[in-house]
């Protein structure tokens, strides 16, 4: 089932999400959702917030990306209770992000290029790892959600600034997307 997602506003965008139990229940079907909904909106990543829940949940799909980047054929998979537990921080990229919960919006963010994570993937088995590259990024982007924050967080405050009307147009439902979203209702 495709979910909404929601837009720059709603609260569950700004709330800290919680780990989930082993027995979540319908934990699988959740993830089809998500990815879905990722499908139909052609995102590359969707965190749980974005479909109103505030649990640690993320859904990544580098597979549309393997003609630039070979080693992310195939690439498809969930991320229960993910936590970055560590940023290398020695080495960084600037690229531009965009985000499905804010339509219309690109801003270049500087991240770290390695990140040390934990998390669970969809059959709960743990993992402890160091992720480099365009994933690092994603994930950083992803799990930036779970912990209420949003990209627009990581650039300027004069680029912010400049951006302002945007962001208040979308409370205010004004944007246009091909894809279903729950606004800020008024």
């Amino acid at each position: 089932m495709i979910l909404p997602i929601y837009i720059y506003g709603q609260p569950v965008l700004r709330k800290v999400s919680q780990d989930i139990p082993k027995d979540y229940p319908q934990q699988q079907q959740l993830i089809d959702n998500m990815f879905e909904t990722l499908d139909a909106s052609e995102g590359i990543g969707l965190a749980a917030p974005q479909v109103g829940l505030d649990i640690r949940v993320v859904v990544i799909d580098l597979n549309v990306l393997s003609e630039d980047f070979p080693e992310y054929a195939g690439f498809r998979k969930a991320f229960i209770n993910p936590h970055i537990i560590e940023m290398d921080d020695t080495k960084t990229d600037t690229s531009e992000e965009g985000c499905l919960s804010l339509p219309g919006i690109h801003e270049k963010v500087t991240r770290p290029t390695r990140i040390h994570v934990r998390y669970e993937d969809a059959d709960r088995v743990e993992h402890d790892e160091w992720v480099e590259g365009y994933l690092a990024r994603v994930m950083q982007h992803e799990f930036d959600h779970l912990d209420a924050h949003m990209f627009i967080d990581r650039i300027s405050p004069l680029r912010r600034q400049l951006i302002k009307n945007k962001l208040k147009g979308l409370t205010l439902g004004k944007y246009r997307c091909a894809y279903r979203t729950k606004p800020v209702r008024r």
